[in-house]
């Protein structure tokens, strides 16, 4: 066996505690120690001392040196009579073996005496060594060298604990023992560098992802907190929590992280073993025998009911795991945490866990790094690579387990084997993805979800939720508790449009199931969705009485001519079971006799008959759906369809007429979309009780409606867009009560509203006609909920003055209406909340209405100002491509500079302003829409209750007190008599370069001032720059009103960043100063107010809208650059990645500059970002190509 070393022996005893506090009791038991022991509780370090460890009758010798052994840190507190006790040097001289044979720390901290008195022992220690020497030559008798050797050995170890440096009270915070307490504690956690857990490696976008979770870490509140992670295998739950932990275990009192409780909970005693680990964790390492989970649970709530813990339950599926482990809440101590990772959703109903963290995917640049750093070790891929990573990162779908398993997997590989990964990829599965997502499926409690799962996977995604139930349900499918199941365990969703989503992956790993129940002889498979493994089957006839479902699609096949090939129907006469088939432009022949009689779903595109066959089995049909077809009728004769609940019929240019209806009973939905030949709709439709929905868009030759119609007691969606022919309509159509959705798009709405009177129950008005140039109002229903009225040529004189009838109302679109203002009638819309005014291209201004939660002004090209009646609730503004916008009161407002307030233009002490107001300058605004840019006179940009312009100018002004030929200086803040600080004006010269660099800015011009001695930052990126032309210099001058930041003595430094293109050729500042007794409040704004929307990282506050989009900015490169100087991180401030829309807060005026009336509030401005980089640089370029052309002629 091979040799140990006695370091190697005591470094590996495990660590039951953080910190061992060595003192002398009489002196500082009461005061100091017991306030340094709660300290280092309080921030989560689990503390020794031996008046609160070591239980009665226990030899306390061999506990104390078992507690040092088995703690990692030491701090020794020496006060005045520490050298008194001989328990005290023995403890100090087992503490100093402990750190000469293990990488034991040990922290001197001298209280009330000087490290020179204890390596000299002088005073109060030469006393007490006086003592020891009688009282030990007495007690040794005749063995002299014993006590000479104990002497010797504790005057050594103070000697060299003095030596090692350590804290002393009367040299740090001037005393004062709380700040000394809370610095030692500092050193503690330097010393320490806990990191609980180790997490995976290139954690990108893990920084948006938990900044709430870490908000709500450290929020304070008294309450015991409980989250949920959740989502589906390989999302990042678990790193997740394990970065969270590591980030906060050290702020509790007692921390615990349990992993895989489903694995190990499935393992002999495995719930009491957990147990065991989580009341080990919170009480120092102590071990409790436990010899059931009744007992356990017992235990547990005596554990976590004396101190406040942080647990995280690592991969829960099941309620009796949280029953055993979590118990119930109000055992935890007031402030405790608990955080549970989970992939179902529906177990944390039981333990009221409402609070859920929903994990989102990765995007695509994030999935695109993280693939690359693992694939080739770098950010990007290798030449030649990129191709192929895009399709193996869109395979991947965001989920980080598989870009980085599959980018570990090729990594180093030649680019043959990447294109046989991919040929494999599209086939079969990565085996080690697939067995990580399989865990949620196995663990669906039944065959019926399993089924269910696997119908969706390989037929449903993508499809409507209503109509897949009702088909699901034909089949005899529970599918509506099913898909609830299938949702609270992560392995589906459903969209706003209520369309089944999956992710790929999933999909691709229930499809992997079905082809491994027969890998070699797909005919013998439950389920075909491959075109070829389907086309296979048919051609060859081997389909099985296990066949429930096929999909071919003949379009599929890209090298053959699919009109060329025809199948024959008795190939699917073995199918006995098959229920769902869709077939795409496919030519059968043979006898209808032989084809499938259970089918429940039929949907056949590009149907090459023009009727149905007499002999077609339709009777079990409950949805049929020949979109494309060549019918002219439906079929001859009479069939008889008693489960039929849906007819699509869409797109069928011969037909020229409907089926009877009266053999449909229960038809819920018919949909006979763009049938341009249909002339008429038979009468029988007013015979459906249960139609819910009819959609006649585009059936451009319909005459009219029958009167029938009105009868349709349950229809709730009409649509009759585009029935251009459509000159009749029944004039009862009040009559239809449950109607909710009425689209009339493209036909005159005269006749409309004429005809029907008042609609009782309509709730929707999806869409009115293009011409309707006589619009009778009073005709619209009181229980409107939607109003379209886009493109009818409506101008400001064309509407009421009152709309009260309407109080209904919930969303208006107004959209490419020649209109100059909001009209009258729309502020008496109380209850609106969605505004739709796109392409309102002679529109000037707008009031957003109080009680309108989104308005869209997009592609208003005269739009000017947008004001608000007020600014609670939160609002989303789209102004995409706005280009004539120049204020956007709270966010932003654009001003020539002569109408400036000539107080802002003294203050930045602008020369000859007759002047400046002549010169025009190319301008670029980064909130309005991609490459924008304009001449215009030079202007004045408030904005974050900043204030700043752009105007030709080679120099700094003379007046600014500092200056400096680079892009950064600093200086010391003074004072002036009876003056106290206003704020800073901040200069920046740049021009035009072609010099490279090893970074890219997402924006051209960034600005950062720091108050070092306060430890605050500000970074700005102006929303507008002034562009220069090829030879000339550019100045920009701006005004930060910092005057509550900036004292007497503070160090400040100034910063200028431009981005590849540009160069600062000079800086420069002046403090602005005024009287004392100033003030004026109204010029208030969010730079001098309420900034906590914008601060990124403790003390750094980021004022740039143009960045909101780009996610995990706060790890980038460029950030990194802007925050430069801050030795501050993410891992040990936490991240709070700022929410970086264009936000107001402080007190209120109405200059456009940014704020809000004495309330926290913000504008969330829902615009297309962009770097405004590329289009100043795409600017420049145009203007370099403009100048060769001139320069040709």
């Amino acid at each position: 066996m091979a040799a140990v070393t006695s370091q190697e022996a005591s470094s590996s005893i495990p660590a039951a505690y953080h910190v061992f506090l060595s003192f002398r009791g009489e002196d500082t038991r009461k005061n100091f120690t017991d306030h340094l022991y709660t300290a280092l509780v309080h921030a989560g370090f689990r503390t020794f001392r031996d008046d609160d460890e070591i239980a009665r009758g226990e030899n306390i010798n061999l506990e104390l040196q078992k507690a040092i052994m088995q703690s990692s840190i030491s701090i020794v507190v020496f006060s005045k009579n520490y050298a008194s006790s001989r328990w005290c040097l023995d403890e100090l001289v087992m503490i100093l073996e402990r750190k000469r044979t293990s990488k034991h720390e040990v922290l001197p901290v001298f209280y009330d005496v000087d490290p020179s008195q204890v390596r000299k022992q002088m005073g109060t220690f030469a006393e007490a060594f006086a003592r020891h020497e009688r009282r030990l030559k007495a007690e040794a008798g005749g063995r002299s060298n014993e006590w000479k050797d104990k002497m010797k050995q504790w005057r050594e170890a103070l000697r060299e604990a003095a030596d090692l440096g350590g804290m002393v009270l009367q040299n740090q915070a001037d005393g004062h023992e709380s700040k000394f307490i809370q610095k030692i504690v500092l050193v503690v956690e330097d010393k320490l560098n806990r990191t609980a857990l180790g997490v995976a490696p290139f954690l990108i976008g893990i920084y948006p992802r938990v900044k709430n979770l870490n908000l709500w870490l450290r929020d304070g509140s008294t309450d015991v907190g409980m989250v949920a992670i959740c989502g589906m295998g390989g999302i990042g739950k678990t790193t997740i929590a394990k970065f969270v932990y590591n980030l906060n275990f050290k702020r509790f009192e007692g921390s615990s992280f349990l992993a895989n409780i489903r694995e190990v909970s499935e393992q002999p005693n495995g719930l009491a073993r957990l147990q065991k680990q989580l009341i080990s964790d919170i009480l120092n390492g102590r071990k409790e025998k436990i010899f059931n989970v009744h007992e356990g649970i017992v235990k547990i709530r005596d554990a976590v009911s004396y101190k406040r813990v942080l647990l995280v339950l690592d991969d829960v599926d099941q309620v009796d795991q949280l029953d055993a482990i979590l118990g119930m809440r109000d055992w935890f101590y007031p402030g405790s945490k608990i955080i549970i990772t989970t992939r179902n959703e529906h177990l944390l109903k039981a333990h009221k866990v409402y609070k859920v963290h929903k994990i989102e995917k990765l995007d695509g640049d994030e999935s695109f790094e993280l693939f690359s750093w693992h694939a080739f070790g770098q950010d990007h891929p290798l030449e030649g690579y990129m191709e192929h990573s895009r399709r193996i990162v869109h395979h991947c779908g965001g989920l980080p387990l598989a870009l980085r398993v599959l980018g570990s997997s090729l990594s180093g590989k030649g680019i043959d084997i990447w294109e046989s990964a991919l040929e494999k990829l599209e086939a079969i599965p990565d085996g080690q993805i697939l067995r990580k997502l399989k865990i949620s499926f196995d663990s669906l409690q039944d065959d019926h979800d399993q089924n269910l799962f696997l119908h969706i996977a390989c037929f449903f995604v993508g499809k409507d939720k209503d109509c897949t139930v009702k088909i699901l349900d034909g089949c005899d499918f529970y599918t509506m508790v099913g898909i609830q199941n299938l949702i609270d365990r992560c392995l589906l969703t459903i969209d706003n449009y209520k369309k089944i989503l999956m992710h790929q992956l999933l999909r691709d790993m229930g499809r992997e199931i079905v082809r491994q129940e027969s890998p070699k002889k797909p005919g013998k498979r439950s389920r075909l969705w491959h075109h070829k493994d389907s086309f296979t089957v048919l051609k060859e006839k081997t389909g099985s009485k296990t066949i429930e479902g096929l999909v071919l699609e003949m379009h599929a096949f890209k090298e053959v001519n699919s009109n060329e090939i025809v199948l024959e129907i008795n190939a699917l006469a073995r199918m006995y079971e098959l229920r769902l088939l869709q077939l795409c432009y496919v030519q059968l022949s043979g006898s209808y006799e032989e084809f499938p009689k259970r089918l429940r779903w039929l949907c056949w595109r590009g149907f090459p008959l023009e009727s149905i066959p007499s002999d077609f089995p339709v009777e079990s049909l409950v949805a049929l759906d020949m979109r494309y077809s060549s019918l002219k009728q439906v079929w001859r004769g009479s069939k008889f369809l008693g489960l039929l609940k849906i007819l699509n019929l869409s797109h069928s240019h011969s037909l020229a007429k409907t089926p009877d209806f009266s053999v449909l009973p229960n038809l819920e939905t018919l949909i006979l979309k763009d049938c341009t030949s249909l002339l008429d709709v038979h009468e029988s439709i007013g015979n459906l009780d249960r139609l819910v929905f009819l959609n006649l868009k585009d059936c451009k030759n319909l005459t009219k409606l029958p009167l029938s119609i009105i009868m349709l007691k349950s229809l709730e969606t009409l649509i009759i867009s585009g029935c251009s022919k459509l000159d009749e309509l029944p004039t009862e159509l009040r009559k239809l009560e449950s109607l909710k959705v009425f689209a009339a798009d493209g036909i005159s709405i005269n006749q409309l509203l004429a005809t029907t009177g008042e609609v009782k129950s309509q709730q929707a008005l999806v869409s009115m006609p293009r011409r309707s140039p006589e619009i009778s109002w009073v005709s619209l229903p009181h229980s409107l909920v939607s109003l379209s009225l886009a493109d009818c040529n409506l101008s400001d004189d064309a509407f009421p003055r009152d709309f009260s009838n309407l109080f209904l109302l919930q969303n208006l679109n107004l959209s490419k209406n020649p209109i100059s203002t909001l009209p009258d009638f729309v502020r008496g819309l109380t209850g609106l909340q969605t505004l739709r005014l796109e392409s309102c291209t002679k529109l000037q201004s707008l009031v957003v209405l109080s009680s309108v939660k989104k308005t869209d002004v997009s592609d208003c090209s005269s739009l000017k100002r947008i004001t608000f009646q007020s600014l609670l609730p939160i609002k989303e503004i789209a102004v995409n491509r706005c280009y004539n916008l120049v204020e956007f009161q709270y966010c932003f407002k654009i001003e020539p500079l002569g109408e400036v307030d000539t107080e802002m233009i003294n203050i930045l002490g602008l020369p000859d302003l007759a002047s400046l107001e002549n010169i025009e300058v190319d301008f670029a605004n980064s909130t309005l829409g991609l490459f924008y840019t304009e001449t215009r006179p030079i202007q004045g940009l408030h904005e974050y209750g900043l204030f700043s312009t752009f105007f030709p100018g080679r120099e700094v002004p003379s007046w600014f007190s500092h200056r400096s030929t680079g892009s950064s200086l600093s200086f010391t803040v003074r004072s002036l008599p009876n003056l106290r600080v206003r704020g800073i004006n901040v200069c920046s010269v740049y021009a035009f370069c072609d010099e490279e660099r090893d970074y890219k800015l997402p924006h051209p011009l960034f600005a950062r001032i720091s108050n070092k001695s306060k430890g605050l930052k500000w970074i700005y990126g102006p929303s507008c720059l002034g562009v220069p032309e090829d030879d000339e210099v550019m100045t920009w001058l701006s005004h930060w009103k910092l005057g509550n930041q900036l004292d007497c003595g503070d160090e400040v430094s100034v910063s200028i960043f431009m981005d590849v293109g540009f160069e600062v050729k000079e800086c420069g500042i002046k403090l602005v100063y005024e009287q004392e007794n100033t003030s004026n409040p109204s010029q208030k704004g969010v730079i001098d107010g309420d900034l906590s929307d914008y601060e990124v990282m403790t003390g750094t506050y980021f004022l740039c809208d143009v960045i909101s989009k780009v996610y995990d900015w706060s790890s980038s490169d460029w950030f990194n650059k802007l925050n430069g100087d801050s030795e501050q991180t993410i891992e040990n401030e936490g991240c709070r990645a700022g929410q970086l829309t264009v936000a107001a807060a402080g007190i209120g005026s109405n200059d456009g500059g940014g704020h809000c009336r004495g309330q926290k509030a913000r504008i969330l401005v829902a615009v297309f970002f962009l770097s405004l980089s590329s289009l100043v640089l795409l600017s420049l370029g145009r203007k370099r190509q403009a100048t060769e052309k001139e320069k040709k002629k």
